[in-house]
């Protein structure tokens, strides 16, 4: 196969116990990418953000722009085995987990087989995702509504309510 890019998105909520607290094992995490051959271009601030159902914790997000031979299959095989290496154990959906690696989008456009679906499917409405991929890949284009990362980040941002804090008297 070509070389294609993807946006990987990344996030941990739990301790690790060679690399610390979860940005430290996202960054770890972006270091083992490299090691088995995935070509890291760009890699986002790592932020912090509240827990997403009943994770518990809060998380640490990050996004990056790779590029592989590897079909989106077999990549998915790779981050899966990467996140295995660091403790990642089947557990409940939502759950807390040291290590989390989702393609997001993949620039052959979209991909349904097995279970995997690119664009990821709930990618538009999540700010932790969209935030990061907007920082490294603002343009790339969702193959389904033709809206860039920029543009779908407006969006949610348009329509979530906005915290104002206390109301004051």
């Amino acid at each position: 196969m070509a070389k294609t890019s993807y946006l990987v998105a990344l996030g941990s909520n739990r301790r690790h116990g060679a690399h610390g607290a979860p940005a430290g094992v996202l960054r770890a995490a972006i270091a083992a990418m490299a090691a088995v051959g995935i070509e890291v271009e760009r890699v986002s601030a790592i932020r912090t953000t509240p827990a997403l159902g009943p994770a518990g914790r809060g998380f640490a997000n990050a996004a990056v722009l790779v590029a592989s031979r590897l079909g989106p299959p077999e990549l998915l095989a790779l981050l899966k085995r990467i996140e295995r290496s660091f403790g990642r154990r089947a557990g409940r959906r939502w759950g807390p987990r040291v290590l989390d690696l989702d393609i997001i989008l993949w620039s052959g456009g979209c991909w349904a087989e097995g279970a995997l679906t690119l664009p990821h499917r709930e990618f538009r409405k999540r700010r932790f995702v969209l935030d990061p991929l907007a920082e490294v890949a603002p343009a790339w284009r969702d193959p389904l509504t033709g809206a860039t990362v920029l543009q779908l980040r407006h969006r949610l941002a348009r329509a979530a309510p906005v915290d104002r804090g206390p109301a004051r008297s």
